[in-house]
């Protein structure tokens, strides 16, 4: 697979907000596996925050239902990515349909999130269904604690994802995801629980963060 097509929620949701608009038939939101510490690394913003309301807008330029956006104000809690980019976030924007790639958030102010999107060019926030968007209560400890400096430690490593045996790294600085082949789901042990960290030498290996002092890194094939 190749690794720069995984985790560009954005330019994917562009793409398909542009088919849309010529033809309003497009019916589906595709979404490349992306193991969250990619995520993390391709996303301009990555926040924690509740939602405390919402509302659908249109551009004042279109009466096309397929522009139409909700508009989710939310209480932003932490930013673990994004300080370069923009001080305070109010709002966060996501297309009406989910065949948009349009994602439903709780507004009731009463779950908090994990969000990751990017920047439109007017300032905005974007999030969709291929973002990383998660109820913050659903997250793994050490999916917490990745976030505040793990996963930024490896966002010079490639990480792969293995759909079928054999399945070998290609250069020093890949992670083999093995989730799949392993429980043929990808939100479990290694999405959870590991991190892809560069090593000192360059090399890139998971890295544990609750196993012993001598079990930090674990060999990219033995997860």
């Amino acid at each position: 697979m190749d690794v720069g097509l995984r985790g560009h929620g954005a330019l994917l949701l562009g793409l398909v907000l542009a088919l849309a608009l010529m033809d309003p038939r497009v019916e589906g939101c595709t979404c490349q596996p992306a193991h969250p510490q990619e995520h993390f690394c391709q996303s301009e913003i990555v926040i924690r925050a509740k939602i405390s309301g919402e509302k659908i807008i249109s551009p004042s330029n279109s009466s096309s239902p397929y522009q139409k956006m909700i508009q989710y104000e939310i209480k932003l809690i932490k930013m673990f990515k994004g300080f370069d980019k923009i001080k305070d976030i109010q709002y966060v924007y996501t297309p009406v349909f989910s065949s948009l790639c349009g994602v439903k958030l709780d507004a009731s102010y009463k779950v908090q999130y994990l969000l990751t999107g990017n920047m439109w060019s007017e300032g905005k926030v974007s999030i969709g269904l291929c973002d990383f968007i998660e109820p913050w209560d659903n997250l793994s400890l050490a999916q917490k604690k990745n976030l505040n400096y793990r996963y930024q430690m490896g966002c010079d490593c490639i990480i792969s994802t293995c759909y079928t045996a054999p399945c070998c790294a290609t250069s020093e600085n890949e992670c083999l995801w093995t989730d799949w082949l392993v429980d043929n789901k990808l939100s479990v042990q290694q999405a959870r629980q590991y991190a892809c960290i560069k090593r000192t030498d360059g090399s890139c290996s998971w890295y544990r963060g609750s196993a012993g002092p001598d079990k930090d890194f674990t060999d990219a094939s033995d997860p």
